[in-house]
């Protein structure tokens, strides 16, 4: 019997974070540079965050470079 309660909310599959071809392994996320490997960083739309550690990188867009003339 399976108990429904046991599962925890948020659970992530870690398998997705890798991708295998052949004897090759890659990962697919950035690991957080504070924390270390293993732990990986979410990718928002304009930034990657730690959820560790709450780190932050933002990302470099065209439209953030813009001056005015």
């Amino acid at each position: 019997m399976v108990d429904k309660k046991a599962k925890v909310k948020g659970e992530v599959a870690i398998y997705k974070f890798y991708i295998v071809q052949g004897d090759k392994v890659t990962r697919t996320r950035r690991d957080c540079p504070r924390c270390g490997k293993g732990t990986f960083m979410a990718e928002h739309k304009n930034r990657f965050t730690c959820g560790k550690c709450g780190f932050t990188e933002f990302t470099h867009t065209d439209s953030a470079k813009k001056t005015k003339k």
